[in-house]
């Protein structure tokens, strides 16, 4: 499988605060992957320095481009959708189409314009009397008329009520994405796109703690849910992290036969969320 997106040792300081220390990462073609860190933890600084948007040392290799050398080459081929909007806001629909027509080789009027129909966002409207749920739409549907192989999103549903964020991941999924692209996604809202995710990586204070495939977590890492004395029991056996249920404790384990955790309680796989917290919190 061909990889998209490789790092080695990347490294982004702001004075003497590492926001990215020492990344090593491999993103294979046709995989969705979220990413996953608290406030400050080095998604944003990732994610340009990946566009080429960030000063960085160490090293990039974006679809086989140089993000800091090649960068004009490296966009025809990526898309990115920021937590805020950048479109020009005096520009009224039917012009930024004829404006991204214009620009962009590879954008596709027309399936702009099929896309939008489905929505309010209307060709004489005015990018400055869009909601924000509107402006998110009229920005997916650009990027979707382009046929790229990246798609990087930065927090692209910041704001936005959850049917429209559930509208959003939906004509994503069914409307764009297909096994040669690949999309690269940062959100706070894991539980929502949990079930899109091929892939996960997990970032803190600028260093990378997890990156596995979906698959690899459900083989790998197990949760108990143990009530009673059986709580105890499960504590006392070296787990990642744990958080209350009722009556007993949520327990998650990394490389723990479900055979020996059988007999304490419920198994399954711990979600994208629960997992996080375990890992960056510990017991709680």
């Amino acid at each position: 499988m061909e990889t998209i997106v490789k790092t080695r040792n990347l490294t982004r300081r702001f004075g003497d605060q590492h926001a990215l220390d020492g990344v090593d990462l491999a993103i294979p073609s046709g995989s969705v992957v979220g990413l996953i860190g608290p406030n400050g933890a080095g998604k944003t600084t990732l994610l340009r320095s990946l566009l080429g948007l960030s000063g960085y040392d160490g090293e990039i290799e974006v679809l086989g481009y140089s993000p800091r050398s090649q960068r004009s080459q490296l966009m025809q081929d990526v898309c990115f959708i920021a937590d805020t909007a950048v479109l020009p806001r005096w520009m009224r629909v039917a012009q930024l189409l004829d404006y991204a027509s214009g620009v962009h080789p590879k954008f596709d009027r027309e399936k702009a314009e099929y896309f939008l129909a489905s929505t309010e966002v209307g060709p004489r409207r005015r990018i400055r009397d869009l909601s924000k749920g509107m402006m998110v739409q009229l920005h997916l549907a650009l990027v979707m008329a382009i046929d790229a192989r990246l798609l990087v999103l930065d927090e692209p549903t910041l704001g936005l009520d959850l049917l429209f964020r559930k509208r959003f991941y939906e004509q994503l999924i069914s409307d764009y994405y297909d096994q040669d692209r690949t999309i690269v996604i940062s959100t706070h809202q894991v539980d929502e796109v949990q079930h899109i995710l091929t892939d996960v990586m997990f970032i803190n204070h600028g260093k990378l703690v997890l990156s596995r495939s979906m698959l690899d977590i459900e083989e790998n890492f197990v949760q108990l849910n143990a009530v009673g004395e059986a709580a105890s029991k499960a504590l006392a056996i070296p787990h990642l992290g744990s958080h209350g249920i009722l009556g007993g404790r949520a327990v998650i384990y990394e490389g723990v036969s479900r055979e020996a955790l059988a007999p304490l309680g419920e198994l399954r796989t711990p979600s994208v969320s629960d997992l996080f917290v375990a890992m960056m919190g510990g017991d709680n």
